[in-house]
């Protein structure tokens, strides 16, 4: 299949699908174009109904993705009205894995960061190797996290552990990642291409209507969450804090930030 975008290339394999972040200058860190790529490319595979489950990897082995490349901000965010728009895109792109008909495998190697960490539990299965590292970043920059990707991590590991990713701003190994819940399965670093990838193939060996329905079905039953949009939207504040502005300048000049708390 064509890639749509010049970062994701698609590798078929039977019935399964192979998304590769293709960055690795980068970590496979995501700009806005390749965030807009990933939405168009799962639901142009969603909408495929020959294939049986998508896979989702990092190019290499040292990153699955590190997340929003932040050297990308100032042209792509800081304001309020950039932020908004920035955050749109970025949700579509997220909920684009979640939504996507078939059930979906993050074979997640090396580093796995911020809306890296976000793209995997979007993921009906992450299958990682130990020495991985799985955590979200955004309290280092001042950034506040939306409700739709935090609602996926309680799910799977509920409050307790999602306090320690969002707020302590744990980043965990592979092992530890998994212990916690937040990985399917964990197996030695060099294992993780061949267990992805077995593991696709035996959802595919199922009845693709099944898969479809089962994964319909549990989000079905989670149900909306309960946000309003005024809620939703003031997510978007952050952009306007002067710690966010402070802390973007200190990443760039490569400073740790101070909060102000304002």
């Amino acid at each position: 299949m064509s890639p749509l975008h010049e970062h994701l290339p698609i590798e078929r394999h039977g019935e399964v699908a192979v998304v590769s972040f293709n960055r690795p200058a980068r970590r496979n860190a995501f700009d806005l174009g390749m965030w807009q790529g990933l939405q168009a490319t799962m639901e142009a595979l969603s909408a495929d109904d020959t294939l049986r489950c998508v896979v989702l990897r990092g190019a290499g082995a040292e990153a699955f993705s590190a997340g929003a490349d932040i050297s990308a901000f100032a042209a792509e965010r800081g304001g309020r009205a950039q932020e908004d728009r920035y955050a749109a895109v970025l949700h579509d792109s997220m909920q684009s894995i979640r939504l996507c008909r078939h059930p979906v495998v993050a074979m997640i190697m090396g580093w796995c960061l911020g809306g890296g960490a976000g793209i995997a539990t979007m993921c009906d299965f992450r299958v990682g190797g130990e020495s991985c590292r799985f955590g979200i970043t955004a309290r280092n920059l001042g950034i506040w996290y939306p409700y739709a990707e935090i609602d996926p991590i309680i799910q799977m590991v509920g409050t307790g552990v999602a306090a320690e990713i969002l707020i302590e701003g744990r980043i965990f190994t592979g092992r530890e990642a998994y212990e916690k819940g937040l990985l399917s399965r964990v197996v030695p670093d060099a294992a993780v291409p061949a267990e992805a990838m077995a593991l696709a193939g035996r959802i595919a060996e199922g009845s693709p209507l099944s898969a479809r329905f089962h994964k319909a079905a549990l989000r079905r039953l989670r149900g909306p969450l309960p946000i309003s949009a005024e809620e939703d939207a003031a997510v978007n504040a952050f952009a306007e804090t002067e710690d966010f502005k402070a802390a973007f300048r200190a990443f760039l000049a490569k400073q740790k930030p101070v909060w102000r708390g304002r």
